[in-house]
Formats: structure tokens, C-alpha cells, sequence
């Protein structure tokens, strides 16, 4: 940043590595040339003390001074990044629905290939767990139903929930990925027939549709579908039944797998 920049003129972006949304944020940001200081909060000892003044305690978040957002939302960050928002096109619900329902079964599959001595193995640079990885996919669209099915609020830390101590193995947490799976197409087949995409999700993270809450829930299990293929990789083991670009086609992804300020391997 140049030596003149005043601090509330400085874009700040908070993150930690295998966030997909901090991921996408960073990557929307250099994109359209908006220069930024990059905050790792696993590494950065004043970083949490700087999200808690704003009254929040997860990542991503965009600052401009006093202006914040959650970086989930690019129309949002694009506001405070000073970015005109074009606007964005999104898949139909029953595109969203059908892909889901793909990259969920991927994970199931993907997950079963990993070594149960690896289970607990840590993710490059973050202290989440490769079972913790899969239990997080399948919470991903488990929240999804808990906000539709029970008309629960999604709160700040729902995705942040790990498996309960005894319910941590594989077979455990494939299960759970199948109960989940099972559910959301119980709900698509009935209620999600007749749901109105259109209204208000209530979700912590900002102001969104259900259909861009969909949209979320798709390509944020479909990010972390990329990562189990990469577990794999990084552990010499073909994957079974790889997802290409045809399965993420028209779903905002980030480009990169993982955060390359931190490097996987």
C-alpha cells in the first residue's frame, strides 16, 4: 500500500486457509485491482481483537475503516471495496438442487477412500481434521434443512460444529453425510416443490435470497469436494468417481482449490 494510504482508506481481508469464501473474496478483490492487507487470523495475534470491535467472531470479512462485510456476500464486499456490482447469474433452483445432490454423494464417496489412520491427519496450515472436513461438508447442507425444514435461523458458528466426541469415526460421519443427503431430497421432492426461492433467508451473513442461500450451500460442499480430492491426491490415492468442471459449471467457485498464501504442500 502506498505510504499516504490512511488507514480508513485501507481495504482489510480476513481469512484462514481452507475457508472457501475467504478464498473467493481474496480472489474477487484481486480481480478487479483492489490492493489489500491480507489478515490471517490463525496467524495474526490482533486480528480477532480487530473482528470483535465490530461485533463478530468468524471470517471472511472485507473492512474499509469503520465499513465492514462479510465476505460470503460479493455484492457486499464489492460495496465496501468500491467495486460497482453488475450482478451475477445464478443456476435455477432445480440446477442447484441436482447438483447438490451430486457433490454430496461425491463427498460420501471420496470420504470412504481415505485410511481411518489418517482420519485425524490436519489440513494444511488449519486445525481442522480430514474427518472433521467431510462432517463439515454434510453439516454445510444440513444447515440448509435446519433453516427450511425446522425454521431455524442460521446462526454465526453453525458452520464452525464438529462431530460429538464418540461420533467422530468414519462410519459415524458417513452416516450422518447419508441421513443428511437422504433428507434434503425428501425436501426437495416435497416441500422444496413449492418453496419461494425468492423470499428472505434468514441467515447471519447478510442479506440474501433463499435462492443465493441455495446457491451457497451447492458450491460451498463443492469447494470442499475439491479439497477431498486434493486430500486424496496428497495422499497418493486415485480418487473414486473425480468431480470435473462439469459438475461446478455455473457455480461461482473460487478458482483455486486451496489459499496459496499458505501453500498445501
Amino acid at each position: 500500500m502506498p505510504a499516504t494510504t490512511t488507514d480508513a482508506a485501507i481495504v482489510k481481508a480476513y481469512w484462514q486457509p481452507g475457508c472457501t469464501s475467504c478464498l473467493r473474496m481474496k480472489e474477487f478483490l484481486a480481480k478487479h485491482g483492489v490492493p489489500f492487507v491480507s489478515v490471517n487470523v490463525l496467524e495474526d495475534k490482533d486480528a480477532f481483537a480487530e473482528l470483535a470491535a465490530l461485533g463478530v467472531r468468524s471470517v471472511p470479512i472485507v473492512r474499509r475503516g469503520n465499513d465492514w462485510a462479510n465476505g460470503q456476500v460479493l455484492r457486499d464486499v464489492a460495496r465496501v471495496a468500491g467495486i460497482p456490482w453488475g450482478g451475477a447469474q445464478i443456476l435455477p433452483p432445480e440446477q442447484l438442487a441436482a447438483r447438490l445432490v451430486t457433490i454430496q454423494q461425491a463427498a460420501q464417496r471420496l470420504f470412504a477412500q481415505i485410511p481411518d489412520a489418517k482420519l485425524g491427519t490436519l489440513l494444511p496450515h488449519r486445525p481442522r481434521s480430514y474427518a472433521q472436513l467431510a462432517y463439515h461438508t454434510f453439516n454445510i447442507a444440513d444447515a440448509f434443512l435446519e433453516h427450511e425444514v425446522q425454521g431455524l435461523p442460521m446462526k454465526e458458528g453453525v458452520y464452525g460444529r464438529i462431530p460429538a466426541p464418540g461420533q467422530d469415526g468414519k462410519a459415524q460421519i458417513l452416516g450422518y453425510g447419508a441421513d443428511v443427503l437422504t433428507r434434503f431430497e425428501a425436501w426437495w421432492d416435497g416441500p422444496g416443490q413449492t418453496t419461494d426461492f425468492a423470499r428472505k433467508a434468514n441467515v447471519y451473513y447478510g442479506d440474501v435470497t433463499l435462492h443465493e442461500f441455495l446457491e451457497r450451500t451447492t458450491w460451498h460442499s463443492g469447494q470442499h469436494v475439491r479439497q477431498m480430492m486434493m486430500v486424496l491426491g496428497m495422499l497418493g490415492i486415485p480418487p473414486n468417481g473425480p468431480l470435473g468442471p462439469a459438475a461446478f459449471a455455473g457455480l461461482p467457485m473460487p478458482e483455486k482449490v486451496w489459499d496459496d498464501e499458505r501453500p498445501a504442500a
